[in-house]
């Protein structure tokens, strides 16, 4: 099973960490300019991070059900699920550039956006928000090939999308001048690149070269799947958006610094998530074929590399936090800040790998009502958490976070083995 696992894992993880090294350029591109540019990225990342990471149900969702259809040689529901899929991205994007104008201003009240970042955001926001199509058919697509247990061109295009974007980015910031639009500007190209390819493999491998109107049947399934997983992911984008809020309502410095920490826990993450994908597709494949020792053997081995994986970036943060911190930024005062932080930096992992894991298991079982139920509750424990240590630590935010990534462990957990039937069909 282990070599099952890692023979998905692998790419997933390859590919996943080519994502936060777009996320560490730019933000090692803007930090290097002000604190101001770095604070500004790290806002206008998370308003893009809000809206897109909202419709992420569409690769999650899509991963879960093709995967129990391809468990079950069922190549009619194969494919009806990748057109219902494309046609639901393709009506989100027309919608999300239509609203962009409110989208932009709700955001910016949402996350605290002040007067010294506000010019940069929206130069920022105006040039990205036209890669919507690319970004929610990508996800489509991706969804669609990891439930077909294909996960080596996902990795491809990923790996493509995010060096162009680098290469992009650095010739349009660095050589050309043109400040964060440049970044803007590099992550558009790069995506509509990224879905061209995407529709070649689609073409020339699985033969699909032309699209129909997707039929009724399994209609109620599909949207109750996505329904329960946009629920659980603006949960999810709420809680990062608070801590944003917050950090910037405090000053530069602590926004800068919570920018930069946070980058580091995208690593983390995007890692342990490239495990997670793996779940997903094999527990979907063995879900639909009723075969509950596979699925079983899955989970035991997803959740122990998984804690090996967590106990790797726990001792890196340890050990090189501030060697890696002055990649993002020179500014004294904020590599000087992120010492103290370095105690959360190692906890973080042990902490979030089972929630992560989990998430895994439970898209490919198709159980996103669990998802959606824990991370509610977990996201009001957290939200009144903070507002009970506000005063009296100064630490509270990350207390805080702490608390809300370990309840979503605890909870999903208390669900698997209370419900044994998360397991039968």
């Amino acid at each position: 099973m282990n070599k099952e696992i890692f023979k998905l894992a692998g790419p997933n993880i390859i590919s996943n960490i080519s994502v936060p090294l777009l996320s560490t350029v730019d933000v090692a591109l803007m930090g290097h300019l002000s604190v101001v540019h770095l604070g500004a990225i790290g806002l206008v990342t998370m308003i893009f991070n809000f809206f897109y990471w909202n419709f992420g149900f569409l690769r999650m969702g899509t991963t879960g059900l093709v995967a129990q259809a391809y468990g079950a040689d069922d190549e009619t529901a194969i494919r009806e699920y990748l057109f219902k899929g494309v046609f639901l991205a393709l009506g989100l994007a027309a919608l999300i550039i239509t609203c962009q104008a409110p989208i932009g201003h709700f955001s910016s009240w949402v996350l605290g956006v002040g007067s010294e970042h506000e010019p940069l955001v929206w130069n920022y926001f105006k040039i990205r928000i036209w890669s919507a199509p690319a970004t929610l058919l990508t996800y489509c697509i991706f969804g669609w090939l990891f439930g077909m247990q294909n996960t080596i061109a996902p990795m491809m295009v990923t790996i493509l999308i995010n060096m162009l974007n680098i290469a992009l980015s650095y010739y349009l910031v660095v050589i050309q001048g043109l400040d964060i639009e440049g970044v803007a500007l590099g992550t558009v190209v790069s995506e509509y690149v990224g879905l061209l390819l995407l529709v070649a493999i689609l073409i020339f491998k699985y033969d699909i070269k032309s699209f129909s109107l997707p039929s009724t049947e399994g209609l109620k399934r599909f949207f109750v799947v996505n329904r329960d997983l946009f629920i659980r992911t603006i949960a999810l984008t709420s809680a990062f958006a608070f801590f944003y809020r917050q950090s910037a309502l405090s000053s530069q410095l602590l926004l800068a610094v919570n920018v930069v920490l946070l980058q580091f826990l995208a690593w983390m993450s995007y890692g342990i998530d490239g495990l997670a994908y793996a779940s997903e597709s094999l527990i979907g494949k063995y879900q639909g074929r009723n075969d509950r020792k596979s699925l079983i053997s899955v989970v035991k081995s997803s959740f122990f590399w998984g804690f090996i994986m967590a106990i790797c970036f726990s001792f890196l943060f340890g050990c090189f936090s501030g060697w890696i911190g002055s990649v993002f930024t020179s500014d004294m005062k904020v590599l000087s800040s992120l010492y103290d932080y370095r105690l959360w930096l190692i906890a973080t992992p042990l902490l979030a790998f089972t929630c992560y894991i989990w998430d895994g298991i439970y898209i490919g079982l198709t159980q996103t009502s669990k998802m959606r139920d824990t991370m509610i509750i977990s996201l009001v424990l957290y939200v009144l958490c903070f507002f009970l240590l506000r005063h009296s630590y100064p630490n509270a935010i990350w207390i805080s976070f702490a608390v809300f990534l370990a309840v979503r462990g605890i909870l999903l957990t208390i669900y698997w083995f209370v419900n044994s039937s998360l397991t039968l069909k």
